[in-house]
């Protein structure tokens, strides 16, 4: 028989993949503040089949006159962006009955809006006010396994190694790419705790991993990530929480650009309010998520707010 709390996430079952993606190099990293976690994170459940889930992340923020960044073939300044990411995900759970292991595997199809706004200071273009925008498809998302073990009807653990592939658009002499010319590869330990008040302690890390772009000599430093959420029950069908993220680059970035910035090492902190609800839609059960993370702490990367929604649907 199933667990009775594994039937509460039966089809909660979300990208399973980091949801962001934009270049270090730009100095946000595919990572973005508070956003990789996600309700159930630990946890693949027993029941077979595959869902869907639709992803949009808002994004706007910048950085001060005060701060260099490295963009495409350029150095320039006072940066300000928009980003507006949409990923439409695909998630097999395998068929491999209620027992302590489950897994399952996604891929990703992102299309990404970016306009962005700097000040150059290369010699290139000295002092001029520099916008780019563009509706462009983004790196692709793997995630070939996903292995959740059910340590008790309560703990729940899950290691992966998603990876993006170098499939969206790229061009290093604009300033609004999609893309971002390398792989990236993030070992994954996820752990979901589902409280008996009915909420859930979920919490996620991982290391990123990136290849050198070789069309403009950069190579992003490894970046370590931590992201945590809190929820708890209001009413039968919704939850609401905290949830946060914490990014650490741990090496610098090098090459030409990089090396004139000291390695533009970088970090962020943010933390805000997150909603769920899990019911049906017609005849399909259904799980929504809503989140907004605030900045609080950032260097070279971008300072703002990130808005998100995501709803999965079973399919098959």
């Amino acid at each position: 028989m199933m667990n009775p709390r594994l039937r509460r996430v039966l089809w909660a079952v979300p990208a399973l993949v980091p949801m962001w993606s934009y270049a270090t190099e730009g100095g946000v990293g595919r990572p973005i503040t508070g956003q990789q976690i996600f309700s159930n994170a630990g946890i693949v459940p027993p029941t077979p089949g595959l869902a869907l889930t639709l992803t949009s992340i808002y994004f706007d923020g910048g950085m001060g006159a005060a701060r260099q960044i490295p963009v495409g073939r350029t150095i320039g300044a006072s940066l300000d962006q928009r980003v507006s990411y949409n990923l439409a995900n695909l998630t097999y759970i395998w068929n491999t009955g209620p027992g302590r292991w489950n897994f399952a595997s996604a891929i990703g199809i992102p299309v990404q809006y970016t306009s962005v706004t700097v000040r150059l200071s290369s010699n290139q273009r000295p002092g001029l006010s520099n916008a780019d925008h563009g509706t462009q498809f983004a790196d692709m998302l793997i995630n070939p396994v996903v292995a959740s073990y059910h340590v008790s009807e309560a703990d729940h653990f899950a290691l992966s190694m998603p990876f993006y592939a170098p499939t969206g658009a790229y061009n290093p002499d604009r300033l609004a790419n999609a893309g971002q010319n390398t792989w990236t590869f993030s070992p994954t330990v996820a752990y979901t705790k589902l409280l008996k008040s009915g909420g859930e302690f979920s919490a996620l890390a991982a290391i990123d991993f990136y290849t050198r772009n070789s069309d403009i000599d950069y190579k992003n430093g490894a970046v370590f990530r931590l992201d945590a959420m809190w929820t708890a029950a209001i009413a039968p069908q919704w939850r609401l929480g905290v949830v946060g993220g914490w990014i650490e680059q741990l090496q610098d970035d090098t090459g030409p650009l990089a090396d004139r910035l000291n390695g533009f090492k970088g970090h962020s902190v943010g933390f805000g309010p997150i909603v769920t609800w899990g019911g049906k839609i017609g005849n399909l059960p259904a799980a929504l998520t809503a989140r907004w993370v605030h900045d609080i702490d950032t260097k070279n990367r971008p300072k703002g707010n990130g808005v998100s929604f995501s709803l999965t649907l079973p399919i098959m």
